[in-house]
């Protein structure tokens, strides 16, 4: 099971998504229904930001000083009754631009998605990998999205 908490730093977020939480809440459900996992709980944080917050953290962690669209930071620490994957960072200003060509949810969706990937090990360094990591990518945003 999945349960997704999601932190609000760029006030333009909750302009573009009405009732953040609740949609994170309907993502998590369905996300849920997909996945159909063990009552094992795997939590991570959505770190709604911007190009300028992005671009800081960008430099600090990765030492590339532009802003980027996803950023995810692996934890895997083991709470109480949970495993704490760790965040995923994301870009207001980069799913904006994106969405002009689709649906602002649809980058959103598959901004959270690609991080939430990375947390559990996924990467798309060699060809191969980036292949299956897409194909994952796909079959969640679509499970989420019906």
């Amino acid at each position: 099971m999945i349960k997704i908490h999601v932190v609000v730093d760029y006030p333009k977020w909750k302009n573009k998504v009405k009732k953040l939480k609740n949609y994170f809440k309907t993502k998590q459900r369905r996300f849920n229904t997909y996945i159909n996992s063990s009552k094992k709980i795997n939590e991570f944080t959505v770190y709604l930001t911007n190009n300028s917050q992005m671009r800081k953290l960008n430099n600090k962690f990765r030492k590339v000083n532009k802003p980027t669209d996803v950023l995810s930071f692996p934890l895997n620490i083991k709470l109480k009754s949970s495993i704490y994957l760790g965040d995923i960072a994301i870009s207001y200003e980069i799913v904006n631009k994106r969405s002009k060509k689709s649906l602002f949810n649809h980058e959103l969706d598959k901004m959270w998605i690609h991080g939430y990937l990375h947390l559990s090990g996924h990467d798309h360094i060699k060809y191969k990998d980036f292949l299956k990591m897409s194909k994952k990518e796909n079959l969640i945003f679509n499970q989420i999205n019906f």
